[in-house]
């Protein structure tokens, strides 16, 4: 979905003219771009979290020439999905708390090779 998307979206809820659609998505992006360049988490609840991580400095390679290249340290923009909106993504991979620690250890069984008796 591009952002022209996501402005005929939100002015199709309500009577709202196409400018009136742009501010909404403008000023929805424009705090979250904001808060987050400052340093503050965003929490939309049911959606996710913006913030920052920090990345050390390390040493890159150009592909080009195959030189190593210094790469400084550098804060990134991270989005971390809310549990509501991982289940509606994946709504077959539901885990019981209870059942999940046996399902883990156990190996799968290939039907090609099935094990020694």
């Amino acid at each position: 979905m591009t952002k022209a998307e996501l402005v005929d979206h939100v002015i199709a809820l309500g009577d709202l003219t196409r400018r009136d659609g742009e501010v909404i998505v403008d000023t929805l992006f424009d705090s979250i771009i904001g808060a987050v360049k400052s340093g503050d988490k965003v929490e939309v609840r049911g959606f996710g979290s913006f913030r920052t991580r920090q990345r050390k400095p390390r040493t890159g390679r150009n592909p080009k020439t195959g030189a190593s290249v210094s790469v400084p340290a550098k804060r990134v923009p991270y989005f971390k999905p809310s549990k509501d909106l991982r289940d509606l993504v994946n709504p077959g991979e539901k885990k019981s708390a209870r059942g999940s620690k046996a399902k883990e250890t156990e190996l799968p069984i290939d039907p090609h090779h099935p094990p020694a008796m």
